[in-house]
This record gives C-alpha cells, sequence and structure tokens, in this order.
C-alpha cells in the first residue's frame, strides 16, 4: 500500500481528502498530514488513527509514494522536493496546469494522459472539471465546433473566508447590522459578482482563461473555441454552469441525453413537465456532475443548451485528485 502526504491537511480542500480517501477505501499505510507552521501540532483523527499536523518543510516527503496538494503557494514551495523524494504529486493549484510537461487530467476525460507524468499531475480548476466530465460524452458523440458557458459560482470557491463572509453579511441584513466585504470586492449577499480572480487579457478574468486554456489542453484540442463569463453567486457550495454548445454534426435531444445518462460520473436530471433540474441545493457533498434543461439552441444549425451542476469542492477538486491517485495505482 502507498505511503500518502496530503499537503494542506488543516484547509477546506484537505479536508476533503481525508473524508473522500476514507469513502472510496483507498489503500494507505502511512498517512502524513503537512501544513503551515501555525497548524503543526493539531491532532486528526482519521480511520481509527489519530494523526499529528506536521510543518511542510522540503524534508517532509521521505518515503511518500504520493503527495496530494491542496493547492496555494506551497506547490511552488514544496513540489519538487516532494518529486525528488520520490513521489508522485498531484497538485490542485494552477501553478503547473499549463505547463506543457505536466498532465494535466480529469479522469472521465483523458485518463490515458496519467502515463506520461514527469511527477506532476495537475488537476484542474474545478469549473473545468465540472464543465468538462460533461462535454466529453458530446464531445464523443457529435464533436464540438463551439462552447459558450456562464457559471454561477459558490462563494466556498473562495475558501473558508467566502462561506463566513455570506454568512456574516446575511445576519447583518437580517438584523440590522453593518455589511463588511473583505473576501470580495464588493456584497455578496442578495448580490452577483461578475468577476472571479483578477482581470487580464482582453478584459476576461483569470478564471475564465483558466476555463478556455484547460479544456484546450484537456481535450488536446488547443484551438477549441471556447469563450467563458464566470459569476460568483450567493450559494455556499456547489457551482452551477450554463453551457452552450456547438456540435460538428447535428444531434437529437433524445441522442444527447441517451449518452449523457450513461456517461461516467454523470448524472442526469431533466423533466420540465415535473419541474425538475439539478440544483446547488442537491448536488452539495457529492460527487456526480448533474445535467439537465438538455435542449437545442434554435437559433443556429447544431446548437445545444444544458445546464450543469456539480460540488467544487468535491468533484471539483478533492475527488478528482483522488480518482487521479487511483489511477496511478492502476498504472
Amino acid at each position: 500500500m502507498p505511503n500518502v502526504a496530503i499537503v494542506g491537511a488543516t484547509g477546506a480542500v484537505g479536508q476533503e481528502f481525508l473524508k473522500i480517501l476514507a469513502e472510496r477505501n483507498f489503500p494507505v499505510d502511512e498517512l502524513r498530514l503537512l501544513a503551515t507552521k501555525r497548524s503543526a501540532g493539531k491532532k486528526i483523527n482519521w480511520q481509527g488513527r489519530e494523526i499529528e499536523v506536521e510543518e511542510t518543510t522540503h524534508q517532509s516527503f521521505k518515503n511518500i509514494d504520493i503527495a496530494l496538494f491542496a493547492g496555494g503557494s506551497s506547490s511552488t514551495e514544496f513540489a519538487e522536493a516532494a518529486v525528488n523524494s520520490g513521489a508522485v504529486v498531484i497538485d490542485n493549484s494552477s501553478a503547473f496546469r499549463l505547463n506543457p510537461e505536466v498532465p494535466l487530467v480529469v479522469p472521465e476525460v483523458n485518463p490515458e494522459d496519467v502515463k506520461w507524468h514527469k511527477g506532476i499531475i495537475a488537476n484542474p480548476n474545478c469549473s473545468t472539471i465540472i464543465a468538462n466530465v460533461a462535454l466529453k460524452p458530446i464531445y464523443d458523440l457529435a464533436g464540438i465546433k463551439r462552447i459558450v458557458v456562464s457559471t454561477y459560482q459558490a462563494v466556498s470557491g473562495a475558501g473558508r473566508e467566502g462561506i463566513e463572509e455570506l454568512e456574516a453579511q446575511i445576519h447583518a441584513i437580517a438584523n440590522g447590522g453593518e455589511i463588511v466585504s473583505q473576501a470580495f470586492p464588493y456584497q455578496i449577499a442578495s448580490n452577483l459578482i461578475p468577476r472571479i480572480d483578477v482581470f487580464g487579457e482582453g478584459d476576461y478574468t483569470k478564471e475564465e482563461w483558466k476555463m478556455v486554456k484547460e479544456t484546450r489542453k484537456i481535450f488536446h484540442v488547443p484551438d477549441m473555441a471556447i469563450t467563458a463569463t464566470t459569476v460568483r453567486v450567493p450559494v455556499f457550495r456547489s457551482h452551477s454552469e450554463s453551457i452552450n454548445i456547438e456540435t460538428e454534426r447535428k444531434v437529437s435531444v433524445a441522442e444527447v441525453k441517451a449518452v449523457l445518462s450513461k456517461a461516467a460520473g454523470v448524472k442526469v436530471i431533466d423533466d420540465p413537465t415535473q419541474d425538475k433540474y439539478p440544483m446547488p441545493l442537491y448536488t452539495s457533498d457529492t460527487d456526480e456532475v448533474y445535467i439537465g434543461r438538455i435542449r437545442e439552441d434554435f437559433s443556429i444549425a447544431n446548437g445545444l443548451n444544458i445546464w450543469v451542476v456539480g460540488d467544487q469542492i468535491r468533484k471539483g477538486a478533492a475527488t478528482n485528485a483522488v480518482q487521479i491517485a487511483e489511477l496511478l495505482l492502476k498504472k
């Protein structure tokens, strides 16, 4: 059984790693929990073991086979040391995603890319993962010419601070208190913010460019036509996405529903007669990518609209990384 390290073990994604390793019965010999100096010394119970959190250093990875990095600056600081110690790094930060020497993997889409890693495998952006799981069956069915995606992203995508800020603002509104905005540039309660991460090329945000560039890399289609608008919404957990797709050939809605219903990692909830469709409220704390509102776009010859929802902490981060680790074990 492999020795596993979790870097950032006390954070939201790190805690989700622990939960998912247990749920999926991932085989672990030694489990090493690593975090900042501030968190060192904390004790965490996992599967009947009491494990003390250690400070992450360049010497932390001796005898480790798989190192799960929860994200943040620790990736650029310690990933190389982990690889040099003999570990395979599965990294949840954006540091290596667009590096041509590093595979960017969604197991339902491009599992074969795990084979050519050189010590580091990148976990894609959460919104990218959720979209790509939904798009792959359609891509295999009919090809994809163009994608237009608009996201509705939960505050937990900004970490614990985002959750606490929405909670505090809801309480302040209910009780006539002062609204304080620190995690987000504006009040998020009773509001939408059409900007996630910093603005960049062409006045698109970094989050929007992540979706474009990462999807092209995962599908190995460098000129795939994609445009994105990413929006923060006052929802605690689970990202939603409205995706408009132009396929290479004409397909019926029935064909699309049939192929999505059989796809790995997908759950179709689509019954307008019963008012059934995916919503964040019902997809939180699950691993499937939920798809509904599947319908033809009548404005173009080969157009489709789909509505996609997924838990960005689980499938959008921790679960996808653990699935990559499972691919490594098979390899």
